[in-house]
């Protein structure tokens, strides 16, 4: 059971629950009011970096979601590694409460990793996509070798975005490459021949709402839990 309950914290947690939990021992020694405000803290910051197991659908034609959040936005844009080419992105805000662990959203290989300095405006803001610090990922998928760009964006509270992938590395759909701490956003660019399925204002799970599609959507669906 414990082996259980640790597994499903994400390790970049570890540090900050283990620091709360020693400063709930000490708030404790000096009251009992502050031990149980530095309790509650200790306990947010475990469901912050909680990392379940997700039911992930299979199949190298689908599009998943790389993040938990709600969509803020799903428009065609310049695509942001070639301005000559156009695609659609699909926006996804993540607050504070959602779970920040990112997942690959298809099938392929990591064609490139880069990171971009900026500034911490408030996630939710459009402009956040060009002007805040994030993390891009650029994914040839395995169906038809497509392009498939993710930005993990800072926001106001989130400042230390983390990126487990690397270039070169062969990754599937759903699995876990990142997290980016306390409030976010994530952008997905797509090609504009995908079947988008998804609309503005869904509230998606990462690793398990399908988004898209590559190709026609398929007749039957199989899952995994990762």
């Amino acid at each position: 059971m414990l082996y259980n309950f640790i597994h499903n914290i994400h390790k970049e947690g570890y540090v900050f629950i283990m620091i709360s939990f020693f400063t709930s021992c000490i708030g404790f020694a000096i009251s009992c009011s502050l031990g149980i405000i530095c309790l509650v803290i200790s306990l947010l910051c475990i469901y912050f970096f909680r990392d379940p197991i997700r039911v992930v659908p299979e199949g190298d034609n689908l599009v998943l979601s790389p993040a938990d959040g709600v969509i803020l936005d799903i428009k065609e844009v310049s695509s942001p590694i070639d301005n000559s080419t156009q695609v659609v992105c699909i926006s996804i805000f993540l607050n504070i409460l959602n779970v920040h662990v990112n997942r690959i959203p298809v099938s392929g290989i990591i064609k490139s990793t880069e990171y971009i300095p900026g500034r911490f405006l408030l996630a939710s803001l459009n402009k956040s996509s060009e002007l805040n610090e994030r993390q891009r990922l650029v994914i040839e998928s395995k169906l038809d070798s497509h392009s498939i760009i993710i930005d993990q964006i800072a926001g106001l509270v989130a400042r230390r975005i983390v990126c487990n992938a690397y270039e070169g590395q062969n990754v599937n759909s759903g699995e876990r490459f990142g997290i980016i701490r306390f409030g976010s956003r994530v952008n997905l660019y797509l090609p504009l021949s995908v079947h988008v399925s998804a609309f503005i204002g869904q509230t998606v799970i990462g690793g398990e709402t399908i988004l898209a599609y590559l190709q026609e959507a398929p007749k039957q669906l199989t899952v995994k839990s990762i």
